[in-house]
């Protein structure tokens, strides 16, 4: 049971891209949507997106390895669940600045 933990945090960061996803849904109005308004929602889904790509990655290449060296010395637990947890913080990093970005906002001013 314990060798499932890195497919449990691999899947918290798609939850994340649908956080951002349904936050930016919700502030894409058809009225006053400006070019910086929809740049900042681009962006704010661009780190989101990207940044759970690298953490997926790390999480994949960590979770592989760790498991098989878990396998053969349980004592390496504890290093394993570090390890991953660091590779997590970077989705969770990305999600916390696409909300400061997807919360940006301009209005449109007309000539």
């Amino acid at each position: 049971m314990k060798n499932i933990i890195p497919v449990v945090m691999a899947g918290v960061l798609g939850i994340y891209g649908l956080i951002v996803a349904v936050i930016i849904s919700q502030n894409v109005v058809n009225k006053d949507y400006s070019y910086y308004n929809g740049y900042a929602h681009l962006t704010a889904g661009l780190c989101c997106g990207l940044s759970g790509l690298a953490a997926g990655l790390a999480i994949g290449i960590v979770g592989d390895t760790g498991v098989r060296c878990v396998g053969q010395n349980p004592e390496l637990f504890v290093g394993l669940i570090l390890i991953l947890i660091f590779a997590e913080a970077l989705g969770l990093y990305g999600l916390i600045v696409a909300l400061i970005l997807s919360q940006s906002s301009s209005e449109c001013q007309s000539n």
